[in-house]
């Protein structure tokens, strides 16, 4: 299996989150992604390779320019202007409430103010190096789309920063630029024609579904935490079916605590059925393995045998497949968690019908 990963990953390392009114260590650190590296590096069954960069027209083919713009020089600004910062985080954020019957207001001037116009949340500082990793994970997964356009059965883009919360105009989640929807997106541009976006990560996808929830040529189905009780909370829900071209296509399955394999394997056969219902070209994934029992971010209890079912049950569907990389956070386990999953995927699946077998 041909796996896209950079090194350029490792220059978004933040010092500190802050998260349940306090500072933090960060989950999301670049020992991820070579964790997952060294065990597919261990397997001679993964070919990786670095992806070539493929600029930003990807990325705004799903996002505001003005993000892109903002989040290029946003570090280097906050240096000149507020002061030498290793994380850099918003003070204020541009709810709607603030600005209550007096119109939408207009992106402020200084960086400071910025922050908080292009940001939603607190977890997610900007560093030095944040942009160009951002830039690289949007690379591997237009590389992994390319891919299986190109005749590959299943590719893997090993994503970090990771991408499904961040919106057409906000980041935050840990993410930056949504790998999943530029992925998805390559595949429509190319020719594809529908796409499924299935998202498997602890937490919703709440950026993923904003981008396609209008959309009738991209389906998204997402198993996760209950937004109840979970992050981000505020979507995620079973009634969120989509609207205008896309309503019917949006697929939410919230989960209860405590959901172990056989459970959650019942719940995946349910999305792998609506996915089969809209009979798409490919498939895109979005891995999340901060289901696992030991994952120090979840309440579900999945195991590392489980993720290689799951990994067969998604890969049976019979579909080119792109997968790209999201949460997990058990670091230690997360590499065999990863590799056991695309292992089980590679099995079933087929080329695209106008692509030849390789």
């Amino acid at each position: 299996m041909r796996v896209f990963a950079s090194d350029r990953h490792r220059a978004h390392a933040p010092q500190h989150e802050i998260e349940s009114s306090g500072l933090q260590d960060p989950f999301e650190h670049p020992g991820r992604a070579d964790s997952i590296r060294a065990a597919l590096d261990a397997d001679d069954r993964f070919d990786v390779i670095e992806p070539p960069v493929s600029g930003t027209m990807s990325i705004t083919s799903v996002h505001d320019a003005g993000l892109v713009r903002f989040l290029e020089t946003a570090w280097s600004e906050y240096q000149r202007d507020v002061g030498a910062r290793h994380d850099v985080v918003p003070d204020v954020f541009a709810v709607g409430g603030l600005r209550e019957g007096m119109g939408d207001g207009v992106e402020p001037k200084r960086v400071a103010a910025r922050l908080g116009w292009w940001c939603f949340e607190t977890t997610t500082p900007l560093t030095e190096g944040t942009y160009d990793a951002a830039c690289s994970a949007a690379d591997a997964a237009v590389a992994a789309a390319s891919a299986v356009m190109g005749g590959e059965r299943t590719a893997y883009a090993l994503c970090r920063p990771p991408g499904h919360h961040a919106t057409r105009s906000l980041y935050g989640g840990y993410c930056f630029f949504n790998n999943a929807a530029i992925a998805a997106q390559h595949l429509v541009d190319a020719g594809a024609g529908r796409v499924t976006v299935l998202d498997v990560d602890y937490h919703h996808g709440n950026g993923t579904q904003q981008l396609l929830y209008d959309r009738g040529d991209v389906q998204f189905v997402s198993l996760h935490a209950d937004p109840d009780r979970a992050y981000p909370y505020h979507t995620g829900f079973a009634d969120e079916t989509g609207a205008g071209a896309g309503r019917g296509t949006n697929l939410n399955l919230p989960l209860d605590a405590g959901v172990a394999d056989e459970e959650y394997l019942d719940v995946l056969g349910r999305a792998c059925e609506a996915i089969d219902a809209f009979d798409p070209a490919a498939v895109v994934v979005s891995l999340g393995v901060d289901t696992f029992v030991g994952d120090p971010m979840c309440d579900l209890a999945l195991t590392t045998d489980g993720f290689e079912r799951c990994g067969r049950a998604v890969g049976a569907l019979g579909r080119p497949m792109v997968v790209v990389q999201e949460g997990g956070y058990a670091v230690s386990e997360l590499g065999e968690n990863v590799r056991r999953w695309l292992l089980g995927a590679a099995a079933d699946i087929r080329p695209l019908p106008s692509e030849p077998s390789r």
